[in-house]
């Protein structure tokens, strides 16, 4: 589920240009986990924010406050409920934050907030171009590029394709091998004519 936000520098890169940034003229975002730490409210989160930045996205998560006196069954139910009322009530100061970190970095900011095993992601962006990828795919994309395997995201993402396929063939094989054993060991068991 998106949140959305109008305002200055929707769909425009600070140069004018349709698309936003191009990668030649993306910021660099190395100061981005101390500018967020500086920026964000300090009763947001339990803890400083874990900060993590690709190519397209800023992705924020925060902890938060366990709701006090709730048992096994309504754990779960009581986190969600809190991580829910976080969202609502820290919308709009979000919203502007994500703003100035998009001018500041050239990236789209992404939200969540977890309370314990319970998480939530509350915007995220996902790439076109990239198959509608999300942001822990994508860096398997950019690990593979950064390694040399790839020269660029779409040859990773070709080259896992190829690889898949590779093993495909065997993968089927073993996958129909399976259900003809099933097919004998059902016509075979009891009840069977």
């Amino acid at each position: 589920m998106h949140e959305h936000r109008h305002g200055r520098g929707r769909g425009r890169s600070h140069f004018g240009r349709p698309g936003g940034w191009q990668q030649a003229d993306l910021p660099p975002a190395d100061d981005a986990a101390g500018w967020f730490a500086g920026r964000l409210p300090d009763d947001w989160f339990t803890g400083a924010p874990t900060i993590t930045v690709d190519r397209e996205e800023i992705y924020v998560l925060g902890e938060l406050p366990a709701p006090e006196g709730t048992d096994d069954t309504t754990r779960e139910a009581a986190a969600r409920g809190r991580i829910g009322r976080f969202r609502e009530d820290t919308r709009e100061q979000r919203m502007q934050i994500a703003d100035e970190a998009e001018a500041r970095y050239g990236r789209k900011v992404a939200w969540g907030a977890s309370i314990g095993e319970t998480q939530e992601l509350f915007t995220h962006l996902a790439v076109p171009v990239m198959t509608r990828l999300r942001q822990d795919e994508r860096r398997v994309l950019d690990t593979l590029v950064g390694a040399g395997v790839a020269r660029s995201r779409a040859d990773a993402l070709a080259w896992c394709v190829r690889l898949v396929g590779e093993h495909t063939d065997e993968w089927l094989s073993g996958l129909r091998d399976a259900m003809e054993e099933v097919d004998k060991l059902r016509k075979a068991g009891p009840g069977a004519d």
